[in-house]
């Protein structure tokens, strides 16, 4: 019963948005170039139904590479960050002022390092966006280890790489899925 109700009232609810959005359309008698009603929004889905699924497959891979790029690039920064604290602080105030330009700003600037390469403006934007909040993550993953960990492995002769396999790698995955969840979701947005 629980799990029909969780879907169900979500379901209601947009069936009411869109009754609701229909019947504000019809009472205002919008036309179609100002405000589209639910009811013409399918015909046109259909119409130009080749359109939607060539542009939408063109706005998948190319955010899926930007995001796949920024998740190798933002993790590997973000170990050198986390693993050298004179790499943090050389690295994260670059990020962290890099992160605070608008990224629209850089659209320009990309759109005219790139010219005509279409496919790699949006990759670009993609990796942009997603890149910071990863780095972040697996830095603070790897730099906030407990050093107890680090010293009980240490004097059972562990080497670093079997610490950072051990302990480091384990702590960072929470940090980096959390960041990993945000990251997706920004790729799209830009």
């Amino acid at each position: 019963m629980e799990t029909v109700r969780k879907i169900a009232i979500p379901l209601f609810a947009i069936i009411i948005f869109f009754i609701f959005w229909e019947w504000l359309v019809w009472v205002n008698q919008w036309p179609n170039y100002k405000m589209a009603s639910p009811s013409d929004l399918w015909p046109a889905f259909w119409k130009f139904k080749g359109l939607f699924l060539s542009y939408g497959w063109d706005t998948l891979w190319r955010t899926v590479a930007g995001l796949l790029i920024a998740i190798i690039v933002g993790t590997g920064f973000g170990m050198i960050m986390g693993l050298s604290k004179l790499m943090r602080e050389a690295l994260y105030p670059l990020l962290v002022g890099f992160n605070a330009i608008p990224k629209a700003t850089l659209v320009p600037v990309i759109a005219l390092m790139f010219v005509g390469a279409d496919d790699m403006n949006t990759v670009m934007m993609a990796f942009l966006i997603s890149f910071f909040p990863i780095a972040v993550s697996v830095s603070i993953g790897l730099s906030t280890l407990e050093p107890e960990y680090r010293d009980i492995l240490k004097s059972l002769g562990a080497s670093r790489f079997t610490i950072f396999i051990k302990i480091a790698l384990p702590k960072t995955l929470p940090e980096f899925f959390g960041a990993l969840k945000v990251a997706v979701t920004l790729a799209f947005i830009g």
